[in-house]
């Protein structure tokens, strides 16, 4: 399969795995405890893997000789497909925490759709990837039920940390021209009709954590289309330093 616009839309998923990937590799010996600090560096090592695979079958699919390394370190800020999500900052715990259980609790969703996909080889790529991200989505929002119902502090923490990330949430689902018409086709998911599964699973946690429900921001959009947060430059910048400086390095 050739296609410009499936090319597109497997960069948006690996580029969401990638950004993520690298921006909880931050926590590496930052942690608050050793426990999160492998946890974190874990949850990390599966994105950077779905990221490897999700940007080789894109290098594939494009057939301009671009493999997964190229695509990860030989573009500049305004060609990643990620959402803004993924790209904001750690900040402390509970907004990494936010950011987390948001961004796994869509993508659970978005794996098993992909997990039928006519392509084979996304179809395995996503079977795979869907029992990781089980894992993280019920990590992240264990977390969430344990700051929320836990001390005034830890409490205050977790909603600050939900009313940051809140406002990225709705680029999740917006679904464009290229999705749509991907869609149509059967190869991309319709992301819209994800919302209510999404709103229910957040629903039911922040009930639990004794939380109030995620405050309503006008949506924040932008990152599909190349037009990122002033994040990304400083996250690409170090993550991409060795292949930039030395092109010709190989291990």
């Amino acid at each position: 399969m050739s296609d410009t616009a499936y090319f597109d839309y497997l960069l948006r998923l690996g580029d969401d795995s990638l950004v993520l990937g690298q921006r909880l590799g931050e926590w590496c010996g930052h942690a608050p405890t050793l426990e999160i600090d492998l946890s974190l560096a874990n949850i990390a090592l599966d994105l950077i893997g779905q990221a490897t695979y999700l940007l080789g079958h894109a290098g594939a699919v494009e057939k301009a000789g671009r493999d997964a390394d190229n695509l990860a370190f030989h573009r500049d800020a305004l060609d990643f497909r990620n959402c803004l999500l993924v790209e904001q900052p750690n900040g402390d715990f509970a907004q990494t925490i936010a950011r987390q259980f948001l961004f796994s609790t869509y993508q659970r969703l978005l794996l098993e759709k992909l997990a039928a996909s006519p392509d084979t080889q996304l179809a395995a790529i996503a079977a795979k990837a869907v029992k990781e991200v089980a894992y993280h989505a019920d990590l992240a929002a264990g977390w969430v039920v344990r700051l929320g119902d836990g001390t005034e502090e830890s409490r205050c923490r977790m909603i600050e940390g939900l009313e940051w990330m809140a406002r990225f949430k709705d680029e999740l689902f917006v679904m464009d021209a290229l999705e749509i018409g991907l869609s149509a086709r059967g190869i991309a998911v319709d992301k819209a009709a994800l919302r209510p599964a999404f709103d229910a699973a957040i629903a039911t946690t922040l009930a639990e954590a004794t939380l109030p429900p995620l405050p309503a921001h006008r949506p924040v959009l932008g990152g599909r289309t190349g037009h990122h947060s002033e994040h990304l430059g400083h996250l690409l910048a170090p993550m991409q330093y060795l292949q930039r400086a030395y092109p010709d390095a190989v291990w």
